[in-house]
Order: C-alpha cells, then sequence, then structure tokens
C-alpha cells in the first residue's frame, strides 16, 4: 500500500509538472468543479453557465464581459478523453425546448472544455492580442465528494459512526432490525452480505429522499458499473473482533476495497486536478425538511473541506505538492423560488451553514464565498393582497402544468434561529412553517446575444474565474 501511495504521488507529480508547464507557456487552463448533492442543480447551473458565456448578454456581472475583453467563447473537446463529455446540447434543448423540462441529474463524471479569446487589461492591452484561455468544467456528484472522508477511517471506525447515526431515524428501521438478527462473526455468508447490503443502499436512498446529506458510501446511490461487484455489497457491523473467514471480516475487506478501489482512484485522476470549486446547495429543500436536515447538511458542509486541498496556486507549488483548491463559493441554488426580498436572508443562511467549512478554508489561504443563485429563473415574481397586508409571492409553472402564485414563508433575518434549534436536536420548527414548491422550466424566448435567464450567476462567475480574465 505504502509503495503504491508513493507511486501514485509520483505519476500525479509528473502530471502536474506537465500541466504547469503548459499553462505557463502555452494557453492557460483554470479547471472548475462543479458539485453538490441530489437535486441541488448542477447539471442546470453548468448548461445555464455556458450558455451565458457563449451568449453573455445577461454576464454584466462579470468583470471582462462588461469591459468588452472576450472577444469570443467556443467549445472544443475537452482534453481527458477517457471521461465523458458533458452533453450540453441535449440539456440545453430540454431547458429551452417548446415544453421545456429539467435534464437528467448527474450520476457520474463528466467534462467540458469552453475555449474563451480574452483581450488583455491594464499596460499589455496595447502590446498584445487576444489570449486563449480554456475552462475545463467538472461534473461529479457530490455523494462521491462526502466518501473522500472514508479515507482515513477503519472499518471498524466508518461502521461505529454510521451506526450511531442512524440508530434514531425512522428510514433505518428495517436494515437495522435485520443487522439485529446477524452475528457478524458466523462464517462469510453471501446471501447474508447481499441481503444486508441491499437494506443499507435501501436506508441511504430513503435517508436522501428524507433530506439527509450524510449519505456514504456515495457509490451505492450511484452504482453505475459497479452495481452488484463485491466492493458495493458491505454494510456496517458492531464492532466486533473479526476471526479470518468470518463475515465481519469479509466485509471489511470489501470496505477497504471500496476505499483502494473506487475512492481514491476519483481522488486521483479527478478531484485532485481542480483548482476552483462551485459547491452547490439546496438551502431551501432542507429547511423545508426540517431541523434535522438542516444540521445534516451543516455538518455536511464542514465535512467537504476535508476533501478539498484548499490554498493559493503558485506555480512552484503547484510543481512541487499538486494543485491546490484557490477559490470555493458555497452556493444557495434556487434563489427564484422566493422573492427577491429574501435573498440577503437566504444568503446569509448559507454563509452561516459554511461558516465552518469557510473558516478552515481561509486558513489555509483559499479564497471563499457565498452566494444565493437561481442558474436558470424559473419564476416571475409578483405582489398579492392578503389579509390586508402585500405578501410577497413568486409564480410559476408546477410539475404538473398548473400556474400557482406561491408564498414559501418568510425566512428569518438571523440565521441563529434556525441554526440553533437544529444543532440541539429539534424535530421541528416551533415558530413558524416554511414551505417548498416544484416549479418546472419556463418558456423561453431568448433575444440575440442572450442566454437563459438567471440570478447572479455572472456574480459567481466572476468568483469563480474573474480574476483569471
Amino acid at each position: 500500500m505504502v509503495l503504491s501511495s508513493i507511486a501514485d504521488n509520483l505519476v500525479r507529480g509528473i502530471e502536474n509538472v506537465g500541466d504547469s508547464l503548459s499553462e505557463t507557456f502555452l494557453e492557460p487552463v483554470i479547471r472548475l468543479g462543479v458539485t453538490g448533492l441530489a437535486r441541488s442543480g448542477k447539471t442546470v447551473f453548468i448548461t445555464s453557465l455556458v450558455a451565458n458565456m457563449l451568449d453573455r448578454g445577461r454576464m454584466a456581472g462579470l468583470a471582462a464581459q462588461q469591459e468588452g475583453r472576450i472577444a469570443g467563447a467556443y467549445l472544443q473537446p475537452q482534453p481527458d478523453d477517457t471521461v465523458p463529455r458533458f452533453d450540453y446540447e441535449t440539456h440545453l434543448a430540454a431547458l429551452t425546448g417548446p415544453s421545456p423540462r429539467w435534464p437528467e441529474s448527474t450520476r457520474a463524471v463528466s467534462e467540458l472544455r469552453l475555449s474563451l479569446k480574452v483581450r488583455p487589461s491594464g499596460l499589455l492591452s496595447g502590446l498584445q492580442g487576444p489570449r486563449t484561455i480554456h475552462l475545463d468544467i467538472v461534473d461529479y456528484p457530490g455523494e462521491w465528494l462526502l466518501d473522500l472522508a472514508v479515507l482515513d477511517l477503519s472499518y471498524s471506525e466508518w461502521s461505529k459512526e454510521t451506526l450511531q447515526r442512524i440508530r434514531a431515524r425512522a428510514c433505518a428501521a428495517e436494515f437495522l432490525a435485520r443487522l439485529d438478527e446477524v452475528d457478524p462473526e458466523i462464517p462469510h455468508d453471501e446471501p447474508v452480505a447481499q441481503d444486508l447490503a441491499r437494506l443499507f443502499t435501501a436506508y441511504l436512498n430513503a435517508a436522501r429522499d428524507a433530506g439527509f446529506s450524510d449519505c456514504t458510501p456515495g457509490r451505492f446511490l450511484l452504482p453505475g458499473d459497479l452495481a452488484g461487484s463485491p466492493a458495493l455489497t458491505f454494510a456496517p457491523l458492531p464492532d466486533n473482533p473479526a476471526r479470518r473467514g468470518s463475515l465481519a471480516r469479509e466485509m471489511e475487506r470489501r470496505f477497504e476495497a471500496y476505499k483502494a478501489k473506487v475512492v481514491k482512484p476519483f481522488f486521483r485522476d479527478h478531484f485532485s486536478r481542480i483548482d476552483r470549486q462551485i459547491v452547490l446547495v439546496d438551502v431551501l429543500g432542507a429547511i423545508h425538511k426540517g431541523p434535522e436536515a438542516v444540521e445534516d447538511m451543516r455538518q455536511a458542509m464542514a465535512g467537504t473541506l476535508g476533501a478539498f486541498r484548499p490554498g493559493r496556486n503558485a506555480w512552484l507549488t503547484k510543481l512541487l505538492m499538486g494543485r491546490r483548491v484557490e477559490k470555493i463559493l458555497f452556493a444557495a441554488t434556487k434563489a427564484d423560488h422566493i422573492h427577491h426580498t429574501q435573498h440577503a436572508r437566504l444568503t446569509a443562511i448559507m454563509e452561516a451553514l459554511t461558516r465552518e467549512a469557510r473558516d478552515r478554508a481561509q486558513f489555509a489561504g483559499a479564497d471563499t464565498s457565498a452566494l444565493s443563485i437561481a442558474a436558470l429563473r424559473a419564476t416571475t415574481e409578483e405582489m398579492r393582497r392578503h389579509e390586508g397586508a402585500d405578501l410577497p409571492c413568486v409564480r410559476g409553472t408546477l410539475l404538473d402544468g398548473r400556474q400557482a402564485a406561491f408564498h414559501p414563508g418568510a425566512l428569518p433575518e438571523d440565521p441563529s434561529h434556525l441554526l440553533t434549534p437544529a444543532r440541539d436536536g429539534a424535530k421541528q420548527w416551533l415558530d413558524a412553517e416554511f414551505q417548498a414548491m416544484r416549479f418546472a422550466p419556463a418558456p423561453l424566448t431568448l433575444s440575440p446575444g442572450d442566454g437563459p435567464p438567471h440570478i447572479r450567476l455572472d456574480r459567481a462567475a466572476q468568483f469563480l474565474i474573474g480574476d483569471r480574465l
């Protein structure tokens, strides 16, 4: 294992030298990682970002565009020949067609290269022509990101943490009942192992649907071609000394195989090469599901920074130590589901939820920020008279085709009014109900040069890549 790790580090170091030399002497490359947990809007974000970089009429918040220095943008094949291409054209057609619909969600790693012709600024503007800057967008499931935390855990530690966390959850009842019937010290029995893994996977899916964020191992939810493999056929067991040939020993072996053959290759081949990162978070969905979901999300956000290697990407640092994530943006999505008068409060909640994560990143030298955005605006705003008062509402088309005006409730001005009961283990909000509705994308009629309508997508782009343009 030690020799393997040394070899991996040497290979990665050689690749980083090549990347650094290429970026220094040829055409700069920005590798932007896009992740988030299920239904946070990763696919829509990437599709709208690319569409709005190709037709930049709505990107006034991007300084290079406002200054007229972006001469052009175009798509070209991504440099990683073994990584699937992000299916931009199909996703854009789904969002902008005659009967718009949300595209299929992220289920594996994909990549897209957007190349920009940018005129230099400052003293060099009159001496140099436009240069090409490549933006490599890497899309990957957030569940895989959370998996990186298990690399530092033994099977016994992971089992203990997992079982302690899920004991009180109703959606884990069937798995826990079956687990109580099993003696970990019995000789390994494949049908028993498969049954436990099946019930544990069912729990993970139910927990995700209930709004919990700590649904690891992530590949159990998105197995792809690993479905049914031994590396995905294990489950947590009570801590017992595992004798050779026992069920517990085999579960431990498979857990270690999962780390070595699933998690580490993802980190080595994709994640460790990212230098800018956006983490998309469905904060409104978590608030709607209650205090437990909010606290779980806060802990998940704090845990994600253990997976990043934040810091500044000096050229020599990249040569000697590999890339470090220079900028991390935590973005609360679906801001169009609330009236703009509530956006500042949503951003404040996002900042409070990610405070621990952002503090750690900033201490390590990374630049972090929090923002509330809507990559594709699906609603319009209106005021409705109700019981003598004006209620700020949003109007849109529901998934069943009905039109609806909706007042989701007022978010608290002080985020602690949400985070404190969540930390204290409250089961429901005591003084308010926060509702959420799922809107379909609105039919679009775009003017020439305009990308899809959005909320603060240009500000997100400015934070993530503006300094490199």
